[in-house]
């Protein structure tokens, strides 16, 4: 196995480096040389694993043992130089501009064909000439497709496809059927031009203006507006309107992925189809509107919408059954039954206070006959009116970035705002009083808009003005302006003069427009940043600014603000929300009505949050069973269904609150914040809660975010450090000894430590098969390490951890 562990390591260097989404540009000659003898080099490595191939099944079908010494020699050859093969490539990939997906397959199945290659060498020369022949087959068939890959790279996607009698001639004039061209037939008229224009700039938007935008201008060309395209770069037009064969422009976009002039360098390359419309778009003159051009992206409205409601049927008559009733016709889903008592008492006492409930209250909900038990439920955990503050505390701390210790404190560059926003929630501040007090701030409630002030050189898209108007507008209106804050946005239309307007309305002097860091002598004009909700006079005074804006975001008709919270809301009880992500409210809501509907409401009756969660939570939409993904990403997925709350997993406060009820609090009293809350908070506290104590390894280990910035969703997903943190943490050992050590010198009985241990962690008794178990490991007399690790296993367990 020699010359396989040498083989390997002298690819494991290529392993780490190999990365097909790189950004980095080879430019030193030597490497773009070494680079463009790939073509040369991996024609070696093909032949010698073909021919090994060939040897290898002759052998086998033959018993032609002898030929044993030769396949092994010609592997090793093969292996060296398939390693040498992928340097080249991948030196090529980074120097020659190349991209795209077939790209990224061509790579990795090229670096999968080494590896197989390199074990059914070392295996070979192990005398394991089964195996061997084994990873030779795949290594082998690796190799084919890292070739089909590889010559599509160089001579297109239809290579091979193309001499195929069903193959499409690329000359062919088929129209692809993804772009409605009968719209445009005849000639172009006002609409139909404009329809034209809207889908090109779409194309350019996504594929070119990165590189061609306001942002970045690669060879002096963008692509972005009117005057640039038809100006053109450093090396003249790239259109020749009505000669879309004579442009520069059709003749980049359609080069081989191979050449060092094809378009786009990096990334997706664009489809026949979308190479069709441009083409389509040129010939005929290249139509550009006059005027305000429709808008790219999908922008929200801003008003507020009242939608009808559907009929009742049956026994979904609150608001938002009768509504989801619709959306479940529609997309061919059937209600299933709501969950059993258990499932949901542990649900919205984790949803409303963050707390286990007793075993006693499991016992008293279960057994009480009340048909409107759960609603009642809700109603009186919303009046633990300490237990639902200290539990909120953690998501608006997240939301407004406020923590107890952390980066401005020292130097006096930040304020906490924990006593306000504790009393706030406490007092059930209605959401609009709270918004205009965060925007036009005492001192109790300004370190929201303050921010940090950093300590050094910044960037100027960091200063405390930048930092109040990115925040504002993310927590407030769902809106990301962080990439306007340094140039004009890729990804919506808000520009660099909307975020400097908006932030001069926190400045107490007008701000320098600085364009990626660097100042480019004009100034913004303050504004709002959506002008319906009326002007703000800048004149005035920032005090006076600033009460004009917060009157001006709180007023029933900028119904994205209540739109934002709503749907924040619903995607901390559901773990998705009706719009995803939450910071990006222009995105399409899974149910538009329901949406509009549910932040109606909530503005209409006085923007009262409890009442809100009352809403949600006594519908019967809340009681569905809950639902899991396969992958996270698939909650982002366009085409979603809703179908029920997704599982989740505690949150780091819950969990640690969860363990101090069930087992022993990991935190002393003397801990908790009590200088930033409340005079009245410490002396009601059974236990230190965790969303009262300052941020430590173990609560970061498991999601709770430094709240430097704005935290809008944290991640249920377990990961290594958590599992390290809770099998090797402190914090967390410490507490399940001290448990542990309560059980021994109570000297209670193994039946009675089980069954306790349960009801206090699970709110049941454990099943016989469990109670066997248990026993069996604990023995008669279990010691204190025996007692942590049943602790540890119970703690551990899903039914424990999880909220289903």
């Amino acid at each position: 196995m020699k010359v396989a562990y040498i083989l390997f390591l002298l690819f494991l260097p290529v392993l780490v480096w190999a990365d097909p989404v790189s950004d980095t540009t080879i430019t030193a000659w030597y490497w773009v040389l070494i680079g463009r003898l790939h073509p040369l080099l991996v024609h070696f490595p093909i032949g010698l694993i073909a021919v090994a191939f060939l040897l290898d099944l002759l052998r086998l079908f033959r018993n032609k043992v002898e030929l044993i010494p030769a396949i092994r020699i010609i592997l090793s050859v093969a292996a060296i130089s398939s390693v040498l093969s992928v340097i080249a490539g991948l030196l090529l990939a980074n120097s020659d501009s190349y991209g795209g997906e077939v790209l990224d397959v061509h790579q990795w199945t090229g670096i999968s064909t080494v590896l197989l290659c390199v074990l059914a060498t070392g295996l070979y020369y192990n005398r394991n000439h089964r195996m061997g022949s084994l990873f030779l087959l795949l290594s082998f068939f690796s190799m084919v497709v890292a070739g089909h890959f590889g010559a599509s790279l160089t001579h297109g996607e239809d290579y091979l496809t193309s001499v195929l009698p069903s193959g499409k001639d690329e000359n062919s004039s088929e129209i692809p059927s993804g772009i409605n061209f009968a719209s445009f037939s005849g000639p172009l008229d006002e609409k139909s031009g404009a329809e034209l224009n809207f889908q090109v700039r779409s194309i350019l938007a996504h594929h070119c203006y990165s590189c061609h935008g306001a942002a970045k201008v690669k060879g002096e060309l963008r692509l972005d507006k009117k005057e640039f395209i038809f100006e053109g770069g450093e090396n003249g037009p790239v259109i020749q309107p009505g000669n879309a064969s004579g442009s520069e422009m059709i003749r980049r976009i359609k080069l081989p992925r191979s050449h060092k002039d094809a378009m786009p360098g990096k990334g997706k390359a664009l489809s026949a189809e979308e190479i069709k419309l441009l083409e389509f778009w040129i010939d005929n003159g290249a139509p550009w509107p006059d005027g305000e051009l429709k808008s790219l992206y999908r922008v929200a409205s801003l008003e507020p919408r009242l939608p009808d409601l559907p009929p009742i049927e049956g026994n979904y008559k609150h608001p938002v059954d009768r509504l989801l009733n619709s959306y479940f016709k529609q997309t061919t889903q059937k209600w299933p039954a709501r969950i059993e008592d258990r499932l949901f008492i542990k649900r919205v006492y984790m949803d409303l206070v963050g707390l286990l409930p007793a075993p006693d209250s499991i016992d008293a909900f279960l057994a009480d006959n009340n048909p409107d038990k759960r609603q009642h439920l809700i109603l009186s955990l919303l009046d633990r009116k300490h237990a639902y503050t200290q539990h909120w505390l953690s998501f608006w701390n997240d939301l407004l970035r406020n923590d107890y210790t952390g980066t401005g404190y020292i130097t006096g560059g930040r304020f906490d705002i924990t006593k306000w926003l504790y009393q706030s929630l406490y007092e059930n501040k209605s959401y609009d009083q709270m918004v205009k007090e965060l925007v036009n701030p005492g001192p109790a409630s300004q370190g929201f808009i303050k921010g940090i002030q950093w300590r050094g050189t910044i960037n100027s898209s960091q200063s405390t003005e930048m930092q109040a108007a990115q925040n504002v507008a993310q927590v407030f209106l769902g809106l990301n302006l962080k990439c306007a804050s340094c140039h004009d946005s890729f990804i919506s239309d808000w520009k660099l003069e909307d975020a400097y307007g908006f932030a001069n309305l926190f400045s107490d002097s007008i701000l320098q427009i600085a364009r990626c860091d660097v100042p480019t002598g004009k100034w913004a004009d303050s504004r709002i940043l959506y002008p319906q909700l009326g002007e703000i006079d800048k004149n005035l005074p920032k005090q006076k600014r600033l009460e004009q804006l917060a009157d001006k975001l709180v007023q029933p008709k900028d119904g994205r603000l209540y739109r934002t919270l709503v749907n924040r809301i619903w995607a901390q009880l559901f773990g998705r929300g009706l719009v995803e992500p939450v910071d990006a409210m222009d995105n399409e809501p899974w149910n538009q009505d329901l949406l509009d509907w549910l932040a109606y409401d909530f503005a209409s009756s006085g923007a009262d949050l409890k009442k809100l969660l009352f809403t949600i939570m006594s519908s019967e939409a809340y009681q569905l069973p809950s639902v899991s993904v396969k992958e996270p990403e698939m909650l982002l997925a366009k085409d979603f269904k809703f179908s029920g709350m997704i599982r989740k997993r505690m949150t780091a406060e819950q969990f640690a609150d969860a363990v101090a009820i069930a087992f022993e609090p990991l935190y002393p009293d003397s801990v908790i914040v009590s200088n930033l809350l409340p005079d009245s908070v410490s002396a009601i506290m059974s236990f230190a809660r965790a969303a009262l104590v300052r941020n430590d390894p173990f609560l970061t280990a498991l999601g709770r975010p430094a709240r430097e910035t704005v935290t809008t969703s944290r991640s249920s997903q377990a990961n290594l450090i958590q599992a390290l943190e809770l099998t090797n943490g402190s914090v967390f050992h410490e507490g399940i000894k001290k448990a542990a050590g309560n059980w021994v010198r109570r000297n209670a009985s193994t039946p009675v430590l089980i069954e306790e241990v349960y009801r206090n962690a699970l709110g049941r008794k454990p099943m016989n098969e469990e109670l066997k178990l248990a026993s069996k490991e604990l023995g008669n007399k279990p010691g204190q390490e025996a007692i942590m690790d049943f602790l540890w296993i119970m703690a551990m367990h899903p039914e424990f951890q999880l909220i289903y």
